[in-house]
């Protein structure tokens, strides 16, 4: 079987301020309907003798990524829980301790993906795909090579050197690290090099025993954060202490550029990894002017442009190679082939301890979603979203009273020891220090409005004391309901 073990912990910062630390770029629909995550798994449909998807991903994107696979039904084998990011290798490592551990593996072969890539030609993926698989069962561990069409700087490469087997594949002579312009040409012209694109297939055991020749420090953290870990739910959680002890590494340093058995696969199927706002102008379709348009937008003698209205009107006079995009809390505006720096932004956000890093207006909870209306010193208007079937945790708070005001669907409510039903146009006042519940019985989507008074009110104010989701009983410096 081949396994699907999709790396979803990234935080997509240089498409900020569409991607956010809590809902990054994988979460979004940047390419079409479906999100970056979503179109991972739905490109996989055809493949032959493919087993439920493992998916890595930071904890705090958990619930994100169970919703978004219930959302194209697909039933997920495993969701395993990073405490902490420490790059790739750990995280591949965990996800082949994890198939060891549970599996009868066999021959079963690991499909590396990231969460993130885009790729237009899905049959020539399938094709290598299968490739890829009989190779891996052969005991190599295989990587894709994108063939380049122009001189990149922005991507890694990987030189060739004779051919294996009788495959159209080659063992890897060498991976090298971005080159300048003139490089990259080299690269090019030469016709050996390929893109590295971060997509690979092998056997658990096969990489497991590679990793432990040479990265011997990453097997033995990510093995005790297996083996002390615990599971609830979809969920695989690995024993915090024990993964941090892990040295961050990516799989190519820690295995790929040592190994003997590295076989690259060339694949040419309009691959791109969205690193920076240009790369979404270079694979959308572009107007006469050669613009990109989404949203409400307005332009005179604009050219060679990305814009993207969320939710106000955009109106540009006069420009050319620019990105703009507008959310309801942030504007971005740069050269486009600036658009790599945008991360410069979010470390100068995170430097101020600025929640634009982290979140958008609008929050996503499992439960459904929240956003902050108005806010001052003592008061908070929020809009709160319950899907249908969901409850927030049973709860109370210190420092603040509310008042809820049903606008649309029904609610269920426990405020002390009182449970009863609310409808449209009806209202209840939850005191401070009360337990409260908010749950939504019915067939559509709970709307309410919350406006929050009191003394303090940060999202830290909160004491849980049940939960349907497994969080925490102290929320410090969380922002979950």
């Amino acid at each position: 079987m081949i396994i699907p073990v999709i790396l979803s912990g990234g935080s997509g910062s240089r498409l900020w301020p569409m991607s956010r630390e809590l809902n990054p770029k994988q979460f979004l629909s940047l390419y079409g309907e479906q999100t970056l995550l979503q179109e991972t798994m739905t490109r996989l449909e055809g493949v032959p003798e493919l087993a439920a998807p493992v998916i890595i991903c930071n904890e705090e994107h958990r619930f994100l990524v169970a919703q978004q696979m219930k959302d194209i039904d697909v039933a997920v084998d495993k969701i395993i829980l990073e405490p902490v990011g420490r790059n790739t290798a750990p995280a591949i490592c965990a996800a082949a301790e994890y198939l060891h551990k549970n599996k009868d593996a066999g021959d079963d072969v690991m499909l590396v993906l990231s969460a993130d890539h885009v790729i237009k030609n899905t049959e020539a993926f399938h094709k290598v795909i299968t490739e890829g698989y009989a190779i891996a069962r052969q005991g190599q561990l295989v990587t894709f090579g994108i063939v380049p069409d122009k001189a990149e700087t922005g991507y890694g490469y990987i030189r060739r050197s004779e051919q294996y087997q009788a495959h159209q594949a080659w063992k890897v002579a060498q991976f090298v690290e971005k080159p300048d312009q003139p490089t990259a040409q080299q690269y090019l012209d030469s016709g050996e090099y390929y893109w590295n694109s971060g997509m690979f297939m092998f056997q658990a055991e096969t990489i497991l025993q590679e990793l432990d020749l040479f990265s011997h420090d990453i097997v033995q953290a990510v093995h005790q954060a297996v083996m002390h870990g615990g599971s609830d739910m979809d969920f695989c959680r690995l024993n915090p202490d024990d993964f941090s002890a892990s040295p961050s590494d990516s799989i190519d340093y820690a295995v790929m550029e040592k190994t003997d058995k590295a076989v690259v696969l060339p694949l040419d199927a309009n691959w791109n990894d969205i690193g920076a706002w240009s790369a979404l102008w270079e694979i959308n379709s572009r107007d006469e002017d050669g613009n990109v348009l989404q949203g409400d937008v307005l332009k005179v003698d604009v050219t060679n442009s990305y814009v993207h209205a969320e939710e106000r009107m955009i109106a540009l006079v006069g420009i050319d190679n620019c990105v703009v995009v507008e959310t309801a809390d942030a504007v971005l505006v740069a050269d486009k082939s600036r658009s790599q720096d945008v991360k410069d932004i979010v470390t100068q956000l995170k430097a101020g301890q600025r929640e634009e890093a982290l979140l958008h207006q609008r929050v996503y909870r499992p439960w459904g979603s929240y956003e902050t209306l108005e806010e001052t010193d003592r008061f908070k208007v929020k809009r709160i979203i319950v899907n249908p079937g969901a409850r927030l945790s049973l709860q109370m708070h210190h420092h603040r009273a509310e008042h809820w005001v049903v606008v649309k669907g029904t609610a269920k409510i426990r405020c002390g020891d009182k449970e009863f039903v609310m409808t449209e146009d009806q209202s209840n006042y939850i005191p401070l220090g009360t337990q409260h519940r908010l749950e939504n019985p019915g067939v559509i989507p709970l709307e309410i409005i919350e406006i929050q008074t009191g003394s303090y009110l940060g999202e830290d104010d909160i004491v849980r004391f049940e939960d349907n989701y497994g969080r925490t009983e102290s929320c410090l410096g969380d922002t979950r309901k």
